[in-house]
């Protein structure tokens, strides 16, 4: 079962490490300032570097309460101001916005979880 818990924070930390390098292009940036981020320049690449060594302390098991917490910092943003599908008019964004809303929310979960229970065996650090 302790392989059980490794393949879960595998892939749950993936999500986080393949969208980095979209944090620093200048069409997520002018997406960010499109949705009212405050210094989209600045935070949106912040935001993907937390996102990043929250995941990467997750995997590893590395101190990951701590992890997990940058995590949360690096979505809750991202969920109530980037995808606000009750403001929109058009029903496909609103539902597209609605599954990206609704998917922050299970990674929210998931790494409150995590900052409870820790990341388990396998981990670098025992919590």
């Amino acid at each position: 079962m302790k392989y059980v818990l490794l393949l879960g924070r595998i892939l749950f930390s993936l999500i986080f490490i393949c969208v980095l390098p979209t944090h620093f292009t200048h069409k997520a940036i002018s997406y960010g300032a499109a949705h009212g981020i405050p210094l989209p320049g600045l935070l949106m690449p912040l935001f993907g570097v937390i996102g990043l060594l929250g995941a990467l302390s997750i995997l590893l098991g590395y101190k990951s309460r701590i992890g997990s917490y940058f995590i949360i910092v690096a979505l809750l943003p991202a969920t109530f101001m980037m995808h606000k599908f009750w403001e929109m008019q058009d029903p496909m964004a609103a539902m597209v916005q609605k599954l990206l809303f609704l998917k922050n929310l299970s990674l929210l979960g998931a790494a409150f979880i995590i900052s409870y229970f820790g990341t388990g065996p396998l981990s670098i650090t025992k919590e």
